[in-house]
């Protein structure tokens, strides 16, 4: 009875408990469970702008842009309180947008729209977009979709056949408002507080840039913006992303201390 006893008590301490092993577990899973927090980030890059026209144009060429500037908002949740991968991402951002024509290399023939060869456009849009990430710590992969709202505030463009007035100058036919869908994809290295996140975006503007019945009332003619980015931004969080706040450190001793009573919940001081 005595030598079960010792082996017995030998087990006890070299295999914890069931409940403190559950203990451990729920520990550990708090610990790798990633808050709601917040970031702020500024972003840089460049893009590529083209247009989709109908009826179709010959010899587009993509225009290129080296000034695209973005600050986002981003704020993490759950879905169900327990699948921390999707954000909301908001901001203000600006950019260009535009299309261009090249002579055809057997005719020699070079398209216009109403004399212009060439146009860019400068952009100023509110994105809103719904994030789903996966972090492999210090590496998050990120997936961005949804929606975007701006104006078109200026245009510059050229052309042997365009008349000099309407070089910088909206005409009464062109629709200023800009709307349509925006996403992409990137990556991101996480260094707390600090984010550096690299991403590739596509913007599809479902205004076009003349109103279609402009030119003809029997005869529809439709120009849609098409933009791709590249940028590299720097994002600050705003909160802690694993473990816990202050504010929960905090109350947690301030309970340690006090108690959690009716009169005394324990909250902050």
């Amino acid at each position: 009875m005595k030598r079960f006893a010792i082996i017995l008590s030998l087990l006890c301490l070299l295999f914890p408990s069931a409940p403190a092993l559950a203990q451990q577990d729920e520990v550990s899973s708090a610990k790798a469970l990633i808050n709601d927090y917040s970031m702020i980030g500024v972003n840089y890059g460049v893009g590529l702008s083209t247009c989709y026209f109908n009826p179709s144009r010959m010899n587009t060429e993509m225009v290129f842009s080296p000034n695209y500037l973005s600050i986002t908002y981003t704020k993490h949740s759950k879905m169900f309180g327990a699948y921390p991968y999707f954000a909301l991402v908001v901001g203000l951002e600006t950019g260009s947008s535009g299309y261009k024509f090249v002579p055809d290399k057997t005719s020699g023939y070079l398209d216009s729209v109403d004399g212009a060869n060439e146009c860019r456009i400068r952009l100023f849009n509110v994105p809103a977009m719904m994030q789903i990430h996966y972090d492999v710590d210090p590496l998050k992969l990120m997936l961005n979709v949804g929606l975007y709202g701006g104006w078109r505030s200026s245009i510059e463009r050229s052309g042997e056949g365009l008349e000099k007035e309407w070089e910088n100058n909206w005409r009464d036919y062109e629709r200023r408002i800009d709307y349509g869908l925006q996403g992409g994809v990137g990556f991101a290295l996480m260094f707390y507080p600090v984010e550096i996140h690299f991403n590739c975006g596509i913007r599809w503007s479902w205004s076009s840039l003349n109103e279609p019945d402009y030119y003809s009332r029997y005869y529809y003619r439709y120009t849609y913006p098409i933009d791709i980015t590249a940028s590299v931004g720097l994002h600050f969080q705003l909160g802690r992303r694993r473990g816990r706040s202050r504010a929960e450190i905090k109350k947690e001793a301030y309970e340690y201390v006090y108690g959690k009573t009716e009169d005394n919940p324990g909250e902050d001081r």
